[in-house]
């Protein structure tokens, strides 16, 4: 996580070393109304030991940041990897990545390249000595910038420790910038009603995985290797996409659609006594490339209407 904003950090009351934890309940408190939706994410102690106090003052930089500088322990960054998948064919981003560990981790233990945002100079400087102390910085970049506005598009592995606010702020870029089949962790904070592929627990942390799925809604056509022309018109939410279906035609059923990243399966039956047939495709903005070419003939080609 980033570091705290000066204009937090400026109205708690003490610095970290003057805190007394017998107090969790108000410092939670006015977290809270200070606009941090902690959900059922409650800070412990040692959350609030690594809350980042000592480093602003009244007369120090304008920095202005979105969430306080928590940084995640040596379990969470490797499970957060292994959930994931990270190898070494990847590039991993992490943004808003404090001290580097994530990306730090990710180099030294599975031979990635990475990059770190971070908008506080001061996290940037760490994360460059840290990768400097471990031998990785010819595999890693650290950048200091705004993560809402900074360039993440070749990222193969998003990574985020964030806020609900802030994941919201990011979800249009992630869904729009990012390539299909993209993956994006981020511990303990969701996406709204961008559901997880896949969720995972770790110890009392959520840990959340979505691929970013390609864009399928409209209507396609392609043929068979039957001769059949099939055509289904998709409607689409994230990864969840529903639609109707036609053979040469006539109405048929579209039983079940998949879509995981830039994979689509379609599973058509032609009618009620029929079995149904599977089409299983790469997709691209203009077209589908099938999987297995001995069921179809042709690539889907995206339909449009006059």
């Amino acid at each position: 996580m980033p570091a705290l904003s000066k204009s937090f950090a400026l109205q708690v009351p003490t610095l970290y070393d003057e805190l007394e934890f017998n107090h969790d309940d108000e410092l939670i408190d006015e977290l809270r109304d200070l606009g941090y939706d902690l959900g059922d994410h409650s800070l412990s102690e040692s959350d609030f030991r690594d809350l980042d106090f000592d480093e602003y003052d009244s007369d120090g930089a304008d920095i202005i940041l979105d969430v306080p500088y928590v940084p995640s322990d040596e379990k969470i960054v490797s499970a957060m990897l292994d959930l994931a998948q990270v190898t070494s064919q990847d590039i991993l981003y992490d943004l808003g990545c404090g001290d580097g560990r994530i990306v730090v981790a990710a180099a030294l233990e599975r031979n990635t390249h990475g990059v770190g945002i971070d908008v506080d100079p001061m996290r940037i400087t760490e994360a460059i000595e840290y990768a400097g102390h471990t031998g990785v910085e010819h595999l890693v970049h650290f950048i200091e910038d705004d993560l809402l506005e900074a360039e993440f598009s070749n990222a193969t592995v998003v990574t985020l420790y964030l806020l609900d606010l802030v994941n919201l702020q990011l979800r249009p870029r992630l869904l729009d910038e990012l390539r299909p089949g993209t993956r994006v962790v981020s511990h303990a904070f969701d996406m709204g009603d961008w559901k997880p592929d896949q969720r995972q627990n770790c110890g009392s942390i959520n840990l959340y995985k979505w691929i970013v799925p390609a864009k399928v809604a409209g209507t396609w056509e392609w043929q068979a290797t039957t001769g059949e022309t099939y055509r289904v018109e998709l409607k689409q939410k994230y990864q969840q996409v529903t639609g109707k279906a036609w053979i040469d035609g006539a109405a048929a059923q579209l039983k079940s659609v998949l879509l995981s990243g830039d994979l689509i399966e379609l599973l058509i039956k032609k009618d009620a006594s029929s079995h149904p047939v599977s089409f299983v495709m790469r997709c691209s903005s203009k077209q589908w490339q099938a999987v297995d070419g001995n069921l179809q003939a042709t690539p889907a080609i995206k339909i449009v209407n006059s």
